[in-house]
């Protein structure tokens, strides 16, 4: 499903009682609300998902690529295909008729995708690194289905690590389209989703600007400050004038969230 999220490992402790992974976690999970309808994907997406449904979002439905809707896992889920998702689902239906008819049409809320890299327009690249599609430097796991979610679903919202190496000017290769080259760039190729709406990642959030539809940096996370995002972002990031601080992880979102990491097999664990 495109849901890569590469970058620096921000796995670590960072001195306040909690890791850059967890606060970017926590911040995906509250742009979730109650009975919203949410395609996610495995990783930072599902974990983010599943916090906010443990959390204050206990009516969210989880949809997943393999076909299951509603699905409740008690642990996280280890893929799309993992048992737990069909165990707990209020209904399983074929792949074909999650895209054609739950997707395409624009009956899901909101798409959660990860990137290998992302640009100034939200455009996303899971498929290669380098200028030669044919020998590239690194070929990236591919599209999935993280393209019909980014064309489709009501709003996408995108996590990611950031570093130059990911924030990058141009993408490599357009797997997903974010606004394309700009204003008017989504009406012109027929897309009906309003397109990446948030951008989170371990360093702060940054949004589409309503009119030039470039990335803005609109908030940061504590101890984080505006040259420490623009030092990892390959262009010349603009800043909102209202700027916030995002609130840290409060001891019950962090409860829940390790509480779910528990729940994975060691190897898993150690591997994040």
């Amino acid at each position: 499903m495109g849901d890569i999220v590469t970058g620096d490992t921000a796995t670590g402790n960072t001195g306040t009682g909690y890791s850059a992974d967890e606060m970017m976690t926590v911040t995906a999970s509250r742009a979730l609300r109650d009975r919203m309808t949410c395609f996610v994907g495995i990783g930072l997406p599902s974990e983010a998902a599943n916090l906010a449904r443990a959390t204050h979002a206990r009516k969210l439905v989880l949809i997943y690529e393999s076909g299951t809707i509603g699905s409740k896992p008690g642990r996280l889920p280890l893929s799309i295909g993992d048992g737990i998702l069909a165990e707990t689902a209020d209904a399983v239906v074929s792949v074909p008729e999650i895209f054609n008819y739950w997707l395409q049409p624009g009956r899901i809320d909101i798409g959660f995708l990860g990137a290998g890299q992302i640009d100034s327009f939200g455009n996303i690249n899971t498929t290669v690194i380098g200028a030669d599609y044919s020998e590239p430097k690194v070929r990236l796991p591919g599209a999935g289905g993280a393209p019909e979610i980014a064309a489709s679903c009501r709003e996408v919202i995108v996590i990611v690590r950031q570093t130059r190496r990911t924030f990058v000017e141009r993408v490599d290769f357009v797997t997903s389209v974010g606004f394309g080259d700009g204003p008017g760039s989504r009406q012109r190729l027929g897309l009906t989703g309003a397109g990446p709406q948030k951008i989170i990642t371990d360093l702060g959030v940054l949004e589409p600007d309503p009119a030039t539809c470039e990335l803005v940096l609109t908030g940061v996370y504590p101890g984080i400050t505006v040259p420490d995002v623009k030092d990892a972002t390959g262009w010349d990031l603009q800043v909102s004038a209202d700027l916030s601080e995002i609130p840290a992880p409060c001891p019950s979102e962090l409860a829940a969230l390790r509480s779910l990491h528990a729940t994975m097999p060691a190897t898993q664990g150690a591997a994040r």
